[in-house]
């Protein structure tokens, strides 16, 4: 048996190809950016063919760099940016509108209808979610609505929909599949059932002969086809990102947390083997399938996290590199009153307000670019806060916080996020949790590993951070950015 494992990270800026070995040690890695579109305020695109091509390269990159070839590679794991939504035709492989991303807000409206009809209580109860622009459903229907043709193809059976893992699934084997956590971000899956609900098929419009099947995150997805990597080899592994991470994050127990900071932040907490309804505006939502057991996970989203240091990278150009906004932050230090809050494509959790806008407030004079740099590094902080105490009352609240993702590489950082949570906080020896999480999954379907506790035993922490905040500075600070988002909210 070979004894190394692929997976694909398909993210929201960028594709990655990373190959592990059976200790879940990084051996290779490549990376390639890609386009991102804004059409119109508030749309976010993609070109599905440009994704998948990344993912090609990338793939081939690490292979190459390894010196490796297929018959090496014992399995494959995917995990995507979730929610993004494409539409293909099934005779061609062709997307027929650009993939509509996680982030787009074009359907605020029709969701604002759907919450006036009452319908959001009925929906959160069935799929744990909330009725907003965010989840797939809605982008499917304005696809179909908008797309010349298209309603017709997709009642005649001709398209078919994916979020990202179903759309490489398919370009990859030629099977239309997706895992349990994916399709529990459409808000078109009953976590109970954890099968495609009829009733909200018909609520949203959609028709089910363009749905993937649903599988376990662990599973034969299908193998790729031989010409592409010059072998065929099994994909056995697939969960959206941030369920990924909590399984590369090794939290398999009820109560263990972790947060990523990529473009987004999410931070999501096992809640064991029953769905927990948050009454916080939390979602619930499918943490992993393996075999019999399904776990599920309380969850808080944040649209702006690494997005907004990109943001002030490439918007703003107050910055040529992320690494220099360490020394900028030691240098202003936590004790910062200018706040940025960073709704560029409105505000998630726990506020779910899609028209909110961004804002820098606290300005004086003797504000430089090292202020404004913090403020935009605090801001991911102050939002986590907002996340752990919706969980906490729902009585979820961790007593540890397991940290991973781009953005947790600086030090500052993750001894601010200490200081404002008043939690320690654990960064794992691997900081590839995303990718590591779905390496594991093809793991354990190819037999490298016989269950998810031998999985947890190689999790290893790098550093643990802990509070030296004093209570009264913690709640001045944190009291400015409430106030601050007040500001900038269109519903309260």
């Amino acid at each position: 048996m070979s004894h190394y494992l692929m997976a694909i990270d398909q993210g929201t800026t960028s594709s990655r190809a990373i190959i592990f070995d059976v200790k879940g040690r990084v051996h290779t890695l490549a990376q390639q950016e890609f386009k991102q579109s804004f059409p119109n305020e508030g749309w976010v695109e993609h070109d599905p063919e440009e994704i998948f091509d990344s993912v090609l390269k990338v793939c081939h990159e690490a292979l190459d760099k390894a010196g490796l070839k297929a018959k090496d590679i014992s399995s494959i794991g995917i995990t995507n940016q979730r929610e993004t939504t494409v539409v293909w035709e099934k005779a061609t492989g062709k997307a027929i509108y650009p993939a509509i991303v996680w982030q787009d807000r074009r359907t605020a409206d029709y969701c604002s209808q759907l919450k006036s009809q009452n319908l959001e209580d009925h929906v959160n109860d069935k799929t744990g979610l909330l009725l907003d622009p965010y989840f797939s459903a809605t982008k499917i229907k304005w696809i179909l609505d908008n797309v010349e043709g298209a309603r017709d193809k997709a009642s005649a059976g001709d398209l078919a929909f994916g979020t990202i893992d179903s759309y490489l699934l398919w370009k990859l084997t030629g099977e239309h599949k997706t895992d349990v956590t994916n399709a529990s971000r459409t808000l078109l899956c009953n976590i109970h059932s954890l099968q495609w609900d009829d009733e909200l098929l018909e609520l949203f419009d959609v028709p089910k002969s363009l749905l993937p099947s649903i599988q376990p995150s662990a599973c034969d997805f299908g193998s790729t086809h031989e010409s592409i990597f010059g072998g065929a080899i099994q994909v056995g592994g697939m969960a959206g990102d941030q369920q990924a991470a909590l399984i590369g994050q090794a939290c398999f127990s009820e109560g263990m947390a972790k947060s990523t900071y990529g473009t987004g932040c999410f931070l999501m907490l096992n809640t064991g083997d029953k769905p927990r309804k948050s009454q916080h505006r939390l979602l619930t939502t499918v943490a992993y399938q393996v075999g019999d057991v399904t776990h599920y996970a309380l969850e808080g989203s944040i649209f702006m996290a690494g997005a907004t240091i990109q943001w002030i990278r490439d918007g703003l150009k107050l910055i040529d590199n992320a690494s220099e906004t360490l020394d900028m932050a030691q240098a202003v230090g936590a004790n910062n009153h200018v706040y940025m809050v960073p709704a560029f494509t409105g505000l998630g959790a726990p506020y779910w307000d899609p028209n909110a806008r961004g804002a820098i407030m606290g300005l004086t004079r003797d504000t430089g670019i090292a202020e404004i740099v913090t403020a935009g590094l605090q801001s991911v902080c102050y939002q986590t806060r907002d996340l752990l105490d919706a969980m906490e009352k729902d009585n979820a609240k961790p007593s540890r916080l397991r940290v991973d993702g781009g953005m947790v590489v600086n030090d500052w950082v993750v001894q601010f996020l200490s200081d404002i949570l008043n939690l320690p906080i654990q960064r794992p020896a691997v900081t590839e949790t995303t990718a590591l999480g779905v390496a594991y999954l093809a793991g354990l379907t190819s037999g490298i590993y016989e269950s998810l506790d031998q999985v947890g035993q190689h999790w290893e922490q790098q550093r643990q951070f802990d509070t030296h905040m004093k209570d009264n500075e913690r709640d001045v600070l944190y009291n400015g950015w409430l106030d601050s988002v007040s500001r900038v909210r269109t519903s309260q």
